[in-house]
């Protein structure tokens, strides 16, 4: 029998600017929704200005599940729309 860890994929995407990258990654913190974790978060500054600006990319990393089936096929089948399989062990 095998065991799968499977997660909700889910991404949230907020902009923060600040006069400098220490106030961005405050801010960045502050913003990030509890469950998720920042994953991408380029950065941009306009020509003339000191302030700079960040498209944040958050993903969630909670609500982990497991999932139970005789192949690996057959756990993939299992996983549900929306969620994605981490790895399987074999029991």
């Amino acid at each position: 029998m095998l065991t799968a860890t499977i997660r909700k994929v889910e991404t949230v995407t907020i902009e923060v600017s600040g006069e400098g990258l220490p106030e961005v990654r405050e801010k960045l913190a502050e913003k990030c929704p509890e469950g998720f974790e920042l994953i991408h978060a380029p950065v941009t500054m306009q020509k003339g200005s000191t302030a700079i600006t960040a498209t944040a990319t958050y993903a969630r990393r909670d609500g982990l599940r497991e999932i139970t089936g005789r192949t690996v096929e057959e756990l993939r089948a299992a996983v549900p729309d929306g969620w994605q399989m981490l790895y399987y062990l074999h029991d």
